[in-house]
């Protein structure tokens, strides 16, 4: 399964800090071993859904942790019924990378 999430805190931050509560989602899925991409605009992860469904609302709920008001999260969630099926964030991905 793979997981984008986009955690939108108000405020993203503190004084001096400006993305603290976007960073304290991000170290979240640092800290959860699986395998990652943090992009401009989400942070894309891989791996069992027992494993990312839990993280996803660990990661929404971090912002409120770090001192959030309030957060929206953007999810999307792929998913294929046969696991011999599934792709990966590099089978997605692979055809743009740059060498």
């Amino acid at each position: 399964m793979i997981v984008e999430i986009e955690c939108l805190p108000d405020p993203p931050g503190i004084a001096g800090h400006r993305y603290a509560h976007v960073e304290a989602a991000i170290a979240v899925v640092q800290r959860s071993g699986l395998n990652y991409v943090v992009g401009a605009l989400g942070t894309t992860v891989e791996g069992p859904p027992d494993r990312l469904w839990p993280l996803v609302r660990e990661v929404h709920e971090a912002c409120l942790k770090a001192g959030a008001s309030s957060v929206v999260s953007v999810i999307k969630v792929a998913q294929s019924a046969n696991a011999a099926e599934a792709q990966s964030m590099s089978d997605l991905t692979a055809k743009f990378a740059r060498s």
